[in-house]
């Protein structure tokens, strides 16, 4: 199993900021030819081990893959400023990092949140771009998604125990994910939750970031958001993963992207909602065959 190494960095405000630097593995003991980095960034709530799985089998295909915890979740620093909770300034941070690691362009691999953040570097920046994948998100979003994530964001409680922080994750997701085991719930919540010093358990980021969505800042969709969208899936490869029972990219949306793009590839997960894992193998299998054709 691949194995990575923890990144700090400061971020052009002063936050310390952590990622998680997983190296390209040889096949075969060989090294292969040098590939364009890959960059994960995950959804609202989540962090860099959501990639846990999916990044190793990544680094197998030669590539070095980067995964970031965005500024208020995982190990990177809570802004003392919630109005910096927003994708302008998280795409500032991913400038800040491939800056200071010499890393001149990138795969980008976004969740949710991830990929909003990938859409908004896009517009800033698509010389640091070489292709992107965007998982079950886009510029047009289904009210209904967002209402039931702004219904659960910033809003858990402390738990006793690992298994109340697992039943918890599966009531509020299990509409998503209705094949996932007991053993899949308690190592989601070992992903999303750390103890504190009272021996509680908590989530892994700060509540402040879920204020836009729960003041409507982040709108179904913008003539940006479209505008972000078109810039990045019409002149750069660009894959969409849906999942089949998404209810924020619902078939609507999608045939929306598709449309709008008509380079754009598109797969999608059945029987899982927001946000597929990218270790199911229909995405992986999309995902492959995708890299496989970028440098």
């Amino acid at each position: 199993m691949s194995t990575f190494t923890p990144l700090s960095y400061t971020s052009g405000d002063g936050l310390t900021l952590y990622a998680r630097d997983y190296p390209a593995m040889a096949t075969q003991g060989k090294p292969e030819p040098a590939r364009l980095p890959v960059i994960c960034i995950h959804g609202l709530t989540r962090n860099s081990s959501d990639f846990d799985e999916l990044a190793p089998e990544l680094a197998r295909l030669g590539r070095r893959v980067i995964a970031v915890d965005v500024r208020g979740r995982g190990h990177s620093a809570r802004d003392p400023n919630p109005a910096n909770y927003n994708p302008m300034v998280y795409a500032g941070d991913i400038i800040k990092l491939m800056n200071d690691l010499g890393i001149a362009r990138a795969v980008f691999i976004g969740t949710s949140m991830g990929g909003l953040i990938t859409m908004t570097l896009a517009a800033r920046r698509l010389d640091l771009i070489a292709a992107a994948i965007i998982n079950d998100i886009g510029p047009v979003m289904s009210a209904r998604g967002l209402d039931r994530i702004a219904g659960y964001a910033g809003k858990s409680a402390a738990f006793a125990s690992w298994n109340e922080a697992a039943c918890y994750l599966r009531d509020i997701n299990a509409c998503a994910f209705p094949d996932n085991t007991d053993e899949e719930w308690d190592k989601w919540a070992r992903r999303a939750f750390e103890q504190r010093d009272d021996g509680l358990l908590s989530a892994r980021y700060d509540p402040n970031i879920a204020n836009g969505l729960r003041t409507g800042k982040l709108p179904p969709s913008s003539l940006a958001g479209r505008m972000a969208f078109r810039r990045l899936a019409r002149r750069r490869p660009t894959l969409l993963v849906r999942g089949a029972l998404s209810d924020l990219v619902e078939a609507e949306q999608a045939r929306w992207m598709r449309k709008a793009a008509p380079e754009l590839q598109y797969a999608e997960v059945p029987n899982v909602g927001h946000a597929p894992m990218l270790t199911e193998p229909p995405a992986l299998e999309a995902i492959r065959a995708f890299l496989a054709r970028v440098p």
